[in-house]
């Protein structure tokens, strides 16, 4: 496990993103499967920090994950039988309201 420490976030802050993607990778990433999530660290969420502007959010949060593609390659655009590291899920939220996922990749 990556232990990222943050200036900007809270532990729970942090989890609760990496729960948004959790669930949401559970159900709609068929065929993948997760193998490690975490916080990609303040230098590179204030990278993003257009993403807030952009999504009329206040704060943004970047996690990095791996997972592993089975022989159906996802849903299509994944590459079947391989692993993919240091995809980047991007988060967005306002007044420390529900994260919401905008927008993933590399």
């Amino acid at each position: 496990t990556h232990n990222v420490e943050s200036e900007s976030y809270s532990e729970e802050d942090i989890k609760a993103a990496i729960d948004t993607i959790k669930k949401e990778f559970k159900s709609d990433w068929k065929g993948c499967t997760l193998t490690e999530i975490y916080y990609a660290g303040d230098d590179c969420t204030k990278d993003y920090k257009d993403w807030a502007d952009r999504n009329n959010a206040d704060e943004v949060i970047v996690l990095l994950s791996s997972f592993d593609v089975d022989s159906s390659g996802g849903n299509g655009s994944l590459n079947p039988n391989s692993t993919y590291s240091d995809w980047k899920w991007i988060l967005v939220r306002t007044d420390g309201g529900k994260w919401q996922h905008v927008d993933h990749g590399y």
